[in-house]
């Protein structure tokens, strides 16, 4: 069912909802949440479309935000309020409220947005393109709980996720970090089955893709090695690398849909590992509304490593060790050494000078100080 308001108030939307609710003999109860989207009517469809899918786990109401250009200056002095309300088949699992706003009350959404909020609810707020550079400090994001963005959809993506550091407020996430959950719980696996040191990561994918960015400093942040970034024709991220000291593990992905795991002494095992839609990657930010911690961590590291790409102290963080080594008596005179200089075989010298005839309980321990924690 839908029902048309023109030049209307947020509360003849309520009584909208009740009437919509009272035809289709459908009550309110059901609802556990308000995801509010904040788009433009160019992807208006798309979103619309992914939060009815996502609603059917998740059963809420959706409140559409678009905020309609003005063209003349006459129009810009004149504020209007047009809602479409969608209640039954129309609105997948719950209630639907597109909310077109026009001149000035543009600048005043969350004015329009906070009396159509259900009451006692979690409140979502997601923009699937064009996010503030701090949703938290945005007026719609202040009344939410959770803040979705999806660097994948600006322009310049990497840069991008360090003003996403910066911002970073608990509650907030990324689409591009819930697109390598898959990839984050298959390495975590991988490393489960065998007891080794990780020395050095590759990680493999298109080139101004965030997800490939947020794996890798995910890595470096968990296991404290060498990380280094390589570029493939995608779709998006391709393969990760890991030189171990029990032989090397790699998750090949060169599809997009079916993907190999390779680990030293095992036979090659096929994953499914397919690019998920939109709609999958909302709900699962719906299944949880309490901060990301592990998503914070690696984003603030993340940062760390961008802003310092440009030394060359800083370089082992981005990149795994280059072929020429220093002796290590040279790496450890050196005070201001950050890092151990790498060996002729890619290893860090450090470890590769190690004392054969450790104690026993440091060879058991130092295996999982740079293992990979399940997400």
């Amino acid at each position: 069912m839908k029902i048309d308001l023109t030049d209307t108030t947020a509360g003849k939307v309520n009584k909208a909802l009740v009437q919509g609710r009272r035809a289709i003999g459908t009550p309110a109860v059901g609802m556990v949440l308000t995801l509010v989207v904040v788009t433009d009517e160019e992807n208006a469809y798309d979103a619309l479309k992914a939060a009815g899918d996502a609603s059917h786990e998740h059963p809420s109401r959706t409140l559409v935000v678009i905020r309609r250009v003005s063209r003349s200056p006459r129009d810009r002095t004149t504020s209007r309020l047009d809602a479409e309300v969608r209640v039954g088949a129309d609105a997948g699992s719950g209630e639907t409220v597109i909310l077109r706003l026009y001149g000035e009350v543009a600048d005043h959404a969350d004015s329009v947005v906070l009396p159509l909020l259900l009451p006692d609810a979690p409140v979502v707020a997601w923009w699937p393109v064009n996010a503030p550079v701090d949703p938290a400090r945005d007026p719609l994001g202040a009344l939410a709980q959770r803040r979705v963005t999806d660097t994948y959809s600006s322009e310049q993506p990497v840069r991008e996720l360090s003003a996403r550091a910066d911002a970073y407020t608990p509650g907030d996430t990324d689409l591009s970090w819930t697109r390598i959950t898959p990839w984050r719980s298959m390495l975590a696996a991988a490393l489960d089955q065998v007891v080794c040191e990780v020395r050095a990561v590759e990680v493999e994918g298109e080139e101004f893709n965030p997800s490939c960015e947020l794996l890798a400093m995910w890595l470096a942040d968990r296991l404290d090695v060498p990380v280094k970034r390589s570029l493939s024709s995608g779709p998006g991220l391709t393969a990760v690398r890991m030189q171990t000291s029990e032989g090397p593990i790699a998750l090949d992905r060169a599809d997009g849909s079916l993907a190999t795991l390779s680990i030293d002494g095992q036979p090659d095992r096929a994953v499914a590992l397919k690019r998920r839609e939109t709609a999958e990657l909302i709900a699962e930010e719906l299944r949880r509304l309490d901060p990301d911690d592990t998503y914070a961590s690696a984003l603030r590291f993340g940062v760390e490593r961008l802003n310092a790409s440009a030394s060359p102290a800083a370089e082992p963080v981005r990149e795994a060790p280059a072929a020429q080594a220093a002796p290590v008596a040279q790496a450890q005179a050196s005070p201001a050494a950050q890092a151990p200089e790498p060996s002729a075989k890619g290893e860090p010298a450090a470890e590769a000078a190690a004392p054969e005839a450790a104690a026993p309980e440091a060879a058991a321990k130092e295996p999982l100080k740079k293992r990979v924690k399940a997400p």
